[in-house]
């Protein structure tokens, strides 16, 4: 009978597993150590970090500029469909009074219309009066006809009115939509334009957002001799007033979609700096650079506007000696930069 025994199975509870799930655990780890070492990202340099962000922050200015023509858009739309809102108002006050006119002519000749007017005739006291009479309603009749059609026509132009205030009102909703797909773009980039900053030390943030060095002194609310002689060179006195005034907002804020006075985005300090002048400016980079003559990088004198990138999407004021003032990004406030700072894309005298 012993012949016939099963042979006894070794139970992997015992110490044989125990020490064959140990290098496996081992073997796992150690694999997982190796992999984790070959795909292990260095941590970016300063400077990479600084080209990244200079990207974030130009790609967030193109939306910039796009957000800010939507706006001026839709705030032109708004004004558009409140000035067709109150048109149809007024022409609908003036239709509901001619209708009460309509209304109590026609009740007055139901209620004077119960004879025939060859009856009328035979019963009044002065034939030849009644003749006059009848001639005058006749007349009376052709202007309720005239009101009539008057009445018809001004229907037709309220429904025209109020149809054009329904595509007013479908534009300033889409200029709506386009302002919160910008708006989404913005947050988006400069989130994560800080979210890389603020991995670096304090001296490392500083390079990486170009505040150290001349590019970012900013000078005395009031006028220095340095603004003295740059409207001085200004072509014009609106020129110079225009650099007078951004001189004084050295050290403002940048805050995308605002045009001062206390905060600015690139644009927005350009269209400020000219309004202090008199002279009324586009409100996006795209616009202000076809608002005066083109001008040669060589002919740039006090108050002329530089552009750069391809896109046309940063612009600042030219101060002279081959500095502008600008407002560059929310890393940094209005100051002075060389102009080769950023790719120059052109120049436009606008006074």
């Amino acid at each position: 009978m012993a012949a016939h025994r099963k042979p006894r199975q070794r139970s992997f509870g015992g110490g044989t597993a125990r020490t064959a799930a140990t290098i496996a655990l081992a073997g796992a780890a150690s694999a997982t150590g190796f992999n984790a070492t070959a795909h292990a990202e260095p941590k970016p340099s300063p400077e990479q970090v600084k080209a990244k962000v200079d990207r974030l922050y130009q790609e967030a200015e193109v939306a910039t500029q796009k957000y800010d023509g939507a706006k001026e858009k839709a705030v032109q739309a708004r004004k558009r469909l409140k000035a067709l809102q109150d048109e149809a108002a007024r022409r609908t006050d003036r239709l509901d009074t001619a209708r009460e006119s309509l209304g109590s002519a026609a009740a007055a000749q139901y209620r004077g219309g119960g004879l025939d007017p060859s009856v009328q005739l035979l019963l009044s006291s002065s034939p030849g009066q009644y003749l006059d009479d009848a001639a005058f309603a006749e007349r009376a009749d052709d202007r309720q006809a005239a009101a009539v059609r008057s009445v018809r026509k001004q229907l037709r132009d309220i429904e025209r009115l109020r149809g054009a205030a329904r595509v007013q009102l479908a534009s300033v909703t889409s200029r709506q939509t386009e302002l919160r797909r910008q708006k989404q773009t913005i947050d988006a980039k400069l989130g994560e334009a800080r979210q890389l900053l603020s991995r670096l030390t304090g001296g490392q943030r500083a390079y990486a957002t170009g505040a150290t060095g001349r590019a970012s002194r900013s000078a005395p609310r009031d006028l220095d001799p340095t603004t003295a002689t740059a409207a001085a060179q200004a072509p014009n006195g609106r020129a110079a007033a225009a650099v007078a005034y951004a001189y004084g907002k050295l050290g403002s804020p940048y805050i995308w979609g605002a045009t001062g006075p206390n905060a600015f985005d690139c644009s927005g300090l350009v269209q400020a700096a000219y309004r202090s002048a008199g002279l009324s400016l586009p409100r996006t980079t795209y616009a202000q650079i076809d608002a005066g003559h083109r001008i040669s990088r060589s002919e740039l004198r006090p108050g002329d506007l530089v552009f750069f990138y391809s896109g046309v999407s940063h612009v600042g004021i030219y101060v002279g000696h081959g500095q502008m003032i600008h407002a560059p990004n929310p890393s940094a406030p209005v100051r002075l930069a060389p102009v080769d700072t950023m790719p120059f894309a052109g120049a436009t005298r606008v006074a």
